[in-house]
C-alpha cells in the first residue's frame, strides 16, 4: 500500500514490516521478565533513579540479532548496546524498556521504541505497550496508527484543555522542569507522569495528551515518539539539534495550537 501511494521506497517498507514483528516478539520476551521480575537481577547505572535489569539487556539483544540477521551492514544505537557501526545510511535506534523503574517495581508504565533513521531523517517509529497489547506506529508520509487504526494528535487552542505529561531527570537542574510546572499551573493547565516518555510521546499523538516535555531525554527513549506525533499531525521541537542523537537533548512535543505556549514556559 505505501509503495503504491509512493509515500517511501522499498528498502524502508521493508525495515518497517520486519520491526513490526520484532517489537512483538521482544514485547512477548518482555512481558515474560516482568511477571517473574522477583526473579531480576537489578543494577545501577551512574545516575539516580537510572536502573538497568537483564532484562533490558536480553530484550535488546534479541532485537539486535533479528535486525542483523535481516541486515547485517545497518547502524544501530541502543541504550545497552551503544554504538555499533555499519556500512550504509541505515541507523536503527532501539529502546528495550522504556521505563524500567516502572517495570522492576511493578508498574506497566513501561514499552519497547525502535526507530529506524535514514541519514539525518526518522524513516519510522514503533512503540510497543505489551500490557496492554497497543502498538503504535508511524511511517514518514502516512500517518500515525495504533493497532492499525488511524490517529490523530489533539486539536485544542488551551493548555486547559486536557492532561500534559512531564519527564524530569537528574542530567539537568531541577528548576527547568519546576518553572515549566509553574507555567503550565499557572495557566490552568494539569499534567501527570508516568514514568515513561516513550509511552507519553505515542499518548500525544493519539490524541490522550495535549503535549509532553522533559527537560533531558536521550534519543532512543524519544526518536520514535517523534515521528509518531509528527504524522499525527502535531508539533515538535528540534530534538536532534546540538548532537541531540548521541547526547541527548530536551524535548517537547504537542497539539500543534498550544506549542507556542508550551515552548514558553520552557524559557521561564
Amino acid at each position: 500500500m505505501f509503495l503504491e501511494k509512493g509515500l517511501v521506497d522499498a528498502e524502508v517498507v521493508a525495515r518497517f514490516d520486519l520491526a513490526k514483528n520484532v517489537i512483538k516478539v521482544a514485547g512477548e520476551l518482555a512481558l515474560d521478565y516482568f511477571q517473574r521480575r522477583e526473579e531480576l537481577v537489578i543494577e545501577t547505572k551512574t545516575e539516580p533513579q537510572d536502573v538497568v535489569s537483564i532484562a533490558d539487556k536480553n530484550v535488546e539483544q534479541v532485537i539486535l540479532q533479528q535486525i542483523q540477521e535481516a541486515y547485517p551492514v545497518d547502524n544501530f544505537l541502543g541504550e545497552e548496546q551503544g554504538i555499533l557501526k555499519g556500512d550504509n545510511d541505515y541507523l536503527w535506534v532501539v529502546d528495550p524498556i522504556d521505563g524500567t523503574s516502572c517495570f522492576v517495581n511493578g508498574l506497566p508504565s513501561w514499552c519497547i521504541s525502535i526507530a529506524l533513521m535514514q541519514q539525518d531523517k526518522i524513516a519510522f517509529g514503533l512503540v510497543y505497550d505489551p500490557n496492554a497489547d497497543e502498538l503504535f506506529t508511524a511511517l514518514s508520509g502516512a500517518g500515525c496508527q495504533v493497532n492499525g487504526k488511524a490517529v490523530k494528535a489533539l486539536n485544542i487552542d488551551s493548555v486547559q484543555a486536557g492532561v500534559m505529561g512531564v519527564g524530569t531527570s537528574h542530567r539537568v537542574p531541577s528548576s527547568h522542569c519546576l518553572h515549566f510546572l509553574q507555567g503550565l499551573l499557572d495557566e490552568g493547565g494539569m499534567f501527570i507522569r508516568n514514568g515513561s516518555g516513550a509511552l507519553m510521546l505515542a499518548y500525544v499523538a493519539a490524541g490522550r495528551l495535549i503535549g509532553y516535555y522533559e527537560p533531558h531525554i536521550n534519543s532512543w527513549d524519544c526518536l520514535a515518539g517523534l515521528i509518531l506525533v509528527q504524522e499525527a499531525g502535531g508539533s515538535t521541537n528540534q530534538f536532534l539539534e546540538n548532537g541531540g542523537l548521541l547526547e541527548g537533548n530536551s524535548i517537547l512535543v504537542s497539539a500543534k495550537d498550544i506549542h507556542h505556549q508550551l515552548d514558553h514556559f520552557t524559557r521561564l
